[in-house]
């Protein structure tokens, strides 16, 4: 044992300092903001492939859960990059951390409500009256803006809508206990469905479709990383490597929800959900180099703007964006 540690300490000795500051030029650690899942996978398949290692990267990819807020990981130097919703990213913005926006892979929102037929909703202004779940941590802000765009008030009354804090499961609308749910279409809507409710019972409403979709998973940084070339040159190829893991999962759906559920260390996932999950995300992403879309950053901005009386963001940001990043990485 002593020997061991000998030549353990030998051998950390002998790492010198431009040893460890390659090591550390080259260390990428990824938050997300949820479990391993198919959400996720152009990470895992770029890791899994080599994607990150042909760019000389070593990556981390960190699950995330109930219990973790990726912008309080990375504000307390727990990761290098991570995941998140551009409402909950740009609130954090607004209320002190310097978030930046590096790359988008989604290009549109998975994010809709599902809705008993049979309460009689044909659209949002049958809300009124209703009771809705809703996720919070972040992810209420669309729903609040959407409902305010529709000068529908969220403190329920016959007039307005009784807002349900919802958690990660289907079971308020299965239980009945809400008119309607939050769901993700790759994700929620499958678990209403395989709860034996058939489609014809549903309706549902895309954000997306409504003009209220906000933007969503894009990869964030601290904006003072930024000053840093070195920083820059590692997420230039984190990015790089990650997109070309993302085309090679929509192209290749089967392979990567299985390399997912290869990292998958709960067991808690099964491969017919993760293809069905991976076959949806594939919609999202498809369409998307993982440059930044001024105009579906504008939207999201202005959606997020329109939140009457208690808006997600008081005003425009300003930096909370750069295609300094994508910029070098496509080409």
């Amino acid at each position: 044992m002593k020997h061991l540690i000998a030549s353990a300490g030998l051998a950390v000795a002998g790492l010198t300092a431009p040893a460890f500051a390659d090591a550390h030029a080259n260390a990428v650690t990824l938050q997300l903001q949820w479990v391993t899942q198919a959400q996720f996978a152009g990470y895992y398949v770029a890791k899994d492939k080599g994607f990150y290692e042909e760019e000389g990267l070593d990556v981390t990819i960190q699950p995330g859960g109930p219990d973790i807020a990726p912008p309080q990981v990375l504000a307390g130097g727990g990761a290098d990059a991570m995941l998140n919703w551009m409402p909950s990213a740009l609130s954090a913005r607004e209320k002190g951390l310097p978030v930046v926006n590096i790359a988008q892979p989604f290009k549109t929102s998975g994010l809709m409500l599902t809705c008993w037929k049979d309460t009689g909703i044909t659209g949002p202004q049958d809300f009124k009256g209703k009771t809705i779940g809703v996720w919070f941590f972040g992810n209420e802000y669309p729903f609040l803006s959407w409902m305010s765009q529709e000068g529908i008030p969220t403190d329920g009354g016959d007039d307005g809508v009784t807002v349900l804090k919802q958690g990660f499961n289907v079971d308020p609308l299965l239980q009945r206990q809400a008119d309607c749910i939050s769901t993700m279409t790759y994700n929620e809507y499958g678990q209403v469905l395989d709860a034996g409710v058939s489609e014809d019972e549903l309706i549902t409403f895309k954000y997306e479709d409504m003009g209220v979709a906000t933007l969503e998973d894009g990869i964030w940084v601290l904006e003072d990383n930024l000053e840093d070339p070195a920083f820059v040159d590692k997420m230039t190829r984190f990015v790089r490597a990650s997109m070309k893991g993302w085309k090679y999962a929509e192209e290749n759906p089967q392979e990567a929800a299985e390399i997912v559920l290869e990292n998958d260390e709960t067991g808690a996932q099964t491969e017919a959900h993760q293809v069905r999950m991976m076959g949806e995300i594939a919609k999202l992403t498809a369409g998307s180099n993982g440059a930044l879309d001024e105009a579906d950053y504008q939207r999201t901005v202005d959606t997020l703007l329109a939140g009457g009386s208690d808006p997600v963001i008081s005003k425009a940001p300003e930096g909370a964006w750069t295609s300094v990043i994508t910029d070098q990485a496509l080409n």
